[in-house]
C-alpha cells in the first residue's frame, strides 16, 4: 500500500473538505503517521474514512473528526493539556505535536502501554500518560487550558468544564446514537461559559459514565 499517497488523499478529500484549514494541524496530519499507530490488523485502514476497532469495544474517531477537534482546540505550546482517553495515541500525538504539556488518561492499561511506546518512537517526550477513571476529568493535576474528551457523554455535566482555566477550551461529543453533537465550551470567566456546537457525529460513549433513565410507557 502507498501510504504516502493515502495520507495526501486523506488529508485533501477527507480532513480539508470538512473545514479543516488551519495549516498547523493539516501539517501535524502530514507529518505524523497514523498507521503506526493503529493495530496491526487495521494498518491498512487507517488512512481511510472510517472508525477503526481499538479492543475493549472502543474505536478511533474518523480522521476528519480529529482534524475539526485538533482545529478547535488551537492549541499553544505552552497550554497544559488534558485528553480523556488515550486510545491508540494518535490523537495524544497531534496534541503533543502543538506543543505544550499533555496529560492523557485512559481507563485500560494496555492501551496506556502500547501508546507510550508508539509515542516514544515519535519522539514527543511532552505527554505524561496515566491509567484510570477520568470519565469526570483528572483534577489532580488541572487545570487545563485544554480538555479533548475522545470519546461521548450521554449529558454534559459541568466536571469538565469546571476544570478549565480562564479562557480554556474543553472538545466533547454530547449525545446518544443516532444523534450526537461535537461541541466546543470555552470558559470566560469564574462562572461563565461559551457553548458553540460544531457538527454531529456517533462516538461510543466514556467508560465508566452511567446510562441516562429513559422514560418509558
Amino acid at each position: 500500500m502507498d501510504f504516502e499517497q493515502a495520507r495526501f488523499n486523506m488529508i485533501e478529500q477527507q480532513i480539508r473538505p470538512w473545514e479543516v484549514l488551519d495549516q498547523r494541524t493539516l501539517d501535524a496530519f502530514s507529518t505524523l503517521h497514523r498507521e503506526d499507530f493503529m493495530p496491526a490488523a487495521y494498518r491498512e485502514l487507517a488512512l481511510a474514512d472510517v472508525n477503526v476497532p481499538l479492543g475493549h469495544g472502543q474505536i478511533t474517531m474518523t480522521p476528519k473528526v480529529e482534524g475539526r477537534m485538533l482545529q478547535s482546540l488551537a492549541i499553544e505550546p505552552r497550554d497544559r493539556v488534558l485528553e480523556v482517553g488515550t486510545g491508540c495515541g494518535f490523537v495524544t500525538a497531534l496534541l503533543a505535536s502543538h506543543g505544550g504539556s499533555i496529560v492523557s488518561v485512559d481507563v485500560f492499561a494496555d492501551f496506556v502501554e502500547a501508546a507510550a511506546l508508539k509515542l516514544a518512537r515519535c519522539g514527543l517526550s511532552n505527554v505524561t500518560l496515566r491509567s484510570g477513571d477520568a470519565c469526570r476529568g483528572w483534577p489532580a493535576e488541572g487545570p487545563y487550558d485544554a480538555i479533548a474528551v475522545t470519546g461521548s457523554v450521554p449529558l454534559l455535566n459541568n466536571d469538565f468544564e469546571r476544570q478549565l482555566t480562564v479562557g480554556g477550551r474543553l472538545f466533547v461529543i454530547v449525545g446518544q446514537a443516532p444523534v450526537m453533537e461535537a461541541m466546543l465550551i470555552t470558559r470566560l470567566g469564574d462562572q461563565d461559559w461559551s457553548r458553540e456546537p460544531l457538527f454531529e457525529t456517533v462516538l461510543p460513549p466514556l467508560v465508566g459514565l452511567p446510562a441516562p433513565s429513559r422514560f418509558r410507557f
